[in-house]
């Protein structure tokens, strides 16, 4: 990509308010499915539920991701090779390309966070204990793949914890230390002026595609559940 630098003014908008309650919403949410995981009820139906409502945010973010405000596309954020490559040889010169919206590495270590949360709530759809715990997805599933999906479920857990660790430390160290504060743009939406190698300022998606996108999501979910023969239901 050839990104032409383009000026902006004080306080540009940079993140639109679905994009925004979706991030930590999610955020929310993985860290309550954590928390159900080790002090929830004994057949884990509070944590069943927060994998359900983590697959309904991811399926909204992925169709948010097309049709959304102009920095949550993933037309938007994701750039080739050559974009990475030069956005990496900057930060290592010192003089650091700044990116209205993700830069190329926070746009793929985002979408790889996603993936990484996505893997592991869908494996939980078909994970047991063999006791009292079972998934959604177990009454139709095969003995192989409930058995590999547990598996998975309990080796994504410790990568997907490495992983949000070091997505948690990068936000404040570029908060802390870089030109923008991460988080508080997070939160308010909005970027000091400035000029940026995408354009500026972003164009936010309508309340009307993010409804429904989020009753497509929660049909998907849970009518896609019910429809393969599972229980949406905990």
């Amino acid at each position: 990509m050839s990104a032409t630098d383009s000026p902006a003014p004080a306080g540009v908008l940079a993140w639109d308010l679905p994009t925004r309650i979706a991030k930590w919403l999610l955020a929310m949410l993985v860290g309550l499915a954590f928390a159900s995981n080790y002090f929830g009820d004994v057949g884990l139906v509070w944590h069943q539920w927060n994998g359900l409502a983590i697959l309904v945010v991811l399926v909204f973010r992925l169709l948010w991701g097309f049709v959304g405000g102009s920095t949550a596309r993933f037309a938007g954020f994701l750039y080739g090779p050559r974009t990475a490559v030069s956005y990496v040889t900057s930060l290592l010169r010192g003089r650091p390309q700044h990116f209205l919206g993700h830069s190329p590495l926070g746009g793929w270590g985002t979408v790889a966070l996603l993936a990484l949360v996505a893997a592991q709530a869908l494996t939980g759809l078909f994970s047991t204990d063999d006791i009292i715990v079972y998934g959604p997805m177990t009454p139709v599933a095969s003995d192989e793949t409930i058995s590999a999906a547990s598996a998975w479920h309990q080796r994504i857990y410790v990568v997907l914890l490495a992983l949000i660790g070091l997505h948690v430390l990068v936000s404040l160290a570029y908060s802390l230390f870089g030109r923008d504060n991460l988080i508080r743009a997070m939160i308010s939406g909005r970027k000091p002026g400035g000029t940026f190698a995408d354009v500026a300022p972003a164009t936010p998606g309508s309340v009307a595609r993010a409804l429904a996108c989020l009753v497509a999501a929660v049909a998907a979910v849970f009518g896609g559940i019910a429809l393969a023969g599972g229980d949406p239901f905990p």
